[in-house]
């Protein structure tokens, strides 16, 4: 059994959020969920993952693009991203909070690397090796 009470658990810094592991995949022989906490602004540059997530919103507003949509997301609010398909998110109050639940451990190995390696004013290009690593692609701007 694990038990975490509020703000227990491990934190991470992914360079556009504070993420506490509330479970790790290894106290739940598979799935993993995280407590995200973004400041307003626009986040990680539109990329695909290669494991499906959930978002559902504890307080703060965001906008969460998915596959070309945009969805507007406030407490209570739940969003399926299926691997593979392109997303981000904008936090458009103070801050968001929000957690995130994937079916396996892909998410918090790539979370966790970041954390482990990636200094807080180094640019998002420098995240091509680590996201290349975990199956993470970013999109490409048009031109």
């Amino acid at each position: 059994m694990t038990l975490r009470s509020a703000g227990d658990g491990p934190e991470l810094d992914t360079k556009d959020a504070t993420v506490t592991v509330k479970a790790a995949a290894a106290d739940t022989g598979g799935y993993e969920l995280f407590e995200v906490d973004a400041p307003r602004g626009p986040t990680v540059p539109p990329h695909t993952d290669p494991w499906d997530k959930g978002f559902y919103v504890l307080h703060g507003r965001l906008t969460v693009y998915v596959d070309g949509e945009l969805h507007d997301l406030g407490p209570g609010a739940f969003v399926h991203i299926p691997a593979g398909t392109p997303n981000t998110f904008t936090v458009h109050t103070p801050s968001a909070k929000f957690l995130v639940v994937t079916p396996n451990d892909g998410m918090g190995r790539f979370f966790r690397e970041i954390d482990g390696t990636v200094p807080d004013d180094a640019p998002w290009t420098l995240l091509g090796d680590i996201a290349a690593r975990h199956g993470v692609r970013f999109e490409e701007k048009a031109s």
